[in-house]
């Protein structure tokens, strides 16, 4: 089943979950003060060299809060734009499965616990390299209880790259982490960036051939960011890399929806960053103009999700 319009040839978010729930569907991002492999030294030090001291969770809860206060102070301003929605917690900063069993059992049954009647899930980002067979079954647990979202971030199928972007984890860790949730029933969601130092046109259309690869649900497209204080923009500023111009940037992320499978839900077309922070590039604040040029370079070519992955079967 296909979740395209007449505006947007390709399968939105929002019409997947009017279908699925008869409603909208508004995330509440919470900072559950995880930490990460790559960081705390396990398999890295330093983190992704893009990621920001928050650990790519810069619009997450206030970790100072408990759940439950930091859940109802951004629904409470949710509520006010959008009426009639359903919600869906989402543990977003850092690898947010990296903890042990008991004390995930424990985080998680506390954040389905808020507000039932109004939550749909649960969604949980964090790395392939923190899902194992254990945590496996304590995610088939919970989705008993209320649906569970894993958020996954590959970024590149590219080997070379991920060495360059210290990712610290190989795309044979990745596949098996996604054939692990799959099996179970999980709703994995992979995170890709478009613009990575010196990857080129092919490479960003090979990570897609390679997602296409594996039994994956959604997608979520990122520009790379570089933003101050990290390890990116040290290098960016060492070697001026190439940053994608916003046609560019619309004209890779169209063809990689156009070689897309067309069962694979598209969540997010664009990053987005806190303006202080923001180095380049400077389009990336006009997020809903990036959005709207994507839509326009695919309805006026007569494209859409999938045409060429079809064409290569």
């Amino acid at each position: 089943m296909t979740y395209f319009t007449k505006d947007k040839p390709y399968n939105t978010l929002n019409e997947y979950n009017k279908a699925k729930y008869n409603s909208k569907v508004a995330k509440i991002s919470l900072n559950g003060g995880f930490t990460c492999p790559n960081k705390d030294g396990k398999v890295g030090i330093g983190g992704c060299i893009y990621c920001s001291s928050s650990g790519s969770g810069d619009f997450a809860g206030d970790i100072k809060l408990s759940f439950h206060d930091q859940y109802y102070q951004i629904k409470n301003i949710i509520d006010k734009k959008w009426k009639n929605t359903k919600y869906m917690p989402y543990l977003q900063a850092n690898s947010n499965t990296y903890k042990s069993v008991d004390e995930l059992r424990k985080i998680y049954n506390e954040i389905i616990d808020i507000d039932k009647e109004n939550t749909v899930g649960i969604a949980i980002a964090t790395r392939a390299d923190c899902i194992d067979l254990e945590i496996v079954e304590l995610l088939k647990e919970i989705n008993q209880k209320k649906e569970v979202i894993i958020e996954l971030g590959l970024q590149t199928s590219n080997e070379n790259t991920a060495k360059l972007i210290n990712r610290c984890m190989t795309n044979e860790c990745f596949k098996n982490a996604v054939y692990m949730l799959s099996k179970a029933n999980i709703f994995i969601v992979v995170h890709i960036i478009n613009g990575l130092p010196y990857e080129t046109y092919d490479d960003m259309l090979n990570t897609i051939k390679f997602v296409n690869s594996l039994p994956i649900n959604a997608i979520k497209f990122h520009s790379l960011l570089v933003l101050k204080n990290t390890k990116l923009n040290e290098l960016y500023e060492k070697e001026k890399f190439h940053i994608l111009t916003m046609d560019e940037y619309v004209k890779i992320t169209s063809m990689q929806i156009c070689n897309l499978r067309d069962d694979i839900i598209i969540e997010r077309l664009q990053a987005d960053s806190s303006i202080e922070d923001l180095v380049e590039p400077k389009w990336s604040r006009k997020k809903l103009l990036v959005m709207d040029k994507i839509d326009m370079y695919l309805r006026d070519n007569k494209l859409y999700q999938g045409i060429y992955y079809k064409k290569e079967q």
